[in-house]
């Protein structure tokens, strides 16, 4: 099914344009590198290199998880000034570390091992598990509300998984994590606008994102095939099914900040059409290695 879905044209309308060294535009790009395009991934990211554009101009967790880009590019081609990007970003990190959202393990943590800063990512996970984590296994996406929103638990799934590829840290973790969004995926193969609501939406963005930690998972040996890799197929499938030939998406969540209620979350938009961050992620799920 993946191999099926890269023959659908989402790299030639995703992940064409760097405005911001934000993680949405890099992850396309990540996926980009995967499917050869280095030299127009580079021709991109060289206002950021060159000095023509500060990567850093804006500070929030979103840029800094951006830089991920710069170290994918570094893994490649050994460039210094790509690392020194990567260090960069992770020497402005504190600014981060103090988010109390789950998306955090994601915007913080794995830049930060990258950069070789691996006390200092266990110790931010820590923190936002203190903070987030529920009883049951699920993530409340802020102190606010107990809702498990849905990129709310995808972005620590992900992030852990990046994090993993760094440091075998966080392991058991991670595995707690996949084990338990596993029991969450509806017969249709997604994952909810709100992980454990019967009612809310199934989403596609989370279902990418926590489909490709999965694929990580499986690939790294830190999850069994067994159990994991039907899960990953339906998802695969589900997303294939909600994906048009001219990258038109069904049901991304909304751009989401942290919501004072659940209904806040139940409400949130489902869009339908193109979007950048469905998109990116659905890019990045079907070339993960």
């Amino acid at each position: 099914m993946l191999a099926q879905l890269r023959d659908e044209p989402l790299a030639r309308i995703y992940g064409q344009e760097l405005s911001q060294v934000v993680y949405i535009e890099a992850t396309a790009l990540i996926a980009r590198l995967r499917l050869g395009s280095l030299v127009d991934v580079e021709r991109l990211v060289l206002p950021f290199v060159n000095g023509e554009k500060d990567s850093l101009a804006k500070l929030t967790p979103s840029h800094l998880s951006g830089h991920l880009l710069f170290d994918e590019l570094y893994r490649i081609t050994r460039k210094g000034l790509y690392r020194e990007r990567v260090l960069a970003a992770a020497a402005r990190a504190e600014f981060s570390l103090y988010n109390e959202m789950s998306d955090g393990v994601f915007m913080g943590c794995p830049i930060l091992t990258r950069a070789g800063q691996i006390e200092t990512a266990v110790e931010h996970y820590k923190r936002l598990e203190k903070l987030c984590l529920r009883s049951d296994g699920l993530w409340r996406h802020s102190p606010l509300c107990d809702a498990a929103w849905g990129r709310g638990n995808a972005f620590p799934a992900l992030g852990l998984a990046l994090t993993l590829e760094s440091t075998p840290r966080l392991l058991p973790q991670f595995q707690r994590l996949l084990t338990t969004l596993a029991k969450y995926q509806t017969p249709n193969g997604l994952w909810r606008q709100v992980i454990d609501h019967p009612t809310a939406y199934e989403e596609f963005s989370a279902t990418a994102m926590i489909g490709a930690a999965m694929r990580k998972g499986v690939r790294n040996g830190w999850l069994k095939p067994a159990a994991f890799q039907p899960v990953i197929d339906r998802a695969a499938k589900a997303l294939a099914a909600r994906t048009s030939s001219s990258g038109e998406l069904i049901d991304v969540c909304e751009s989401t900040g942290k919501q004072k209620t659940l209904e806040d979350y139940l409400k949130r938009k489902a869009i339908r059409g193109r979007d950048p961050r469905g998109g990116a992620m659905a890019l990045y799920f079907i070339t993960e290695p």
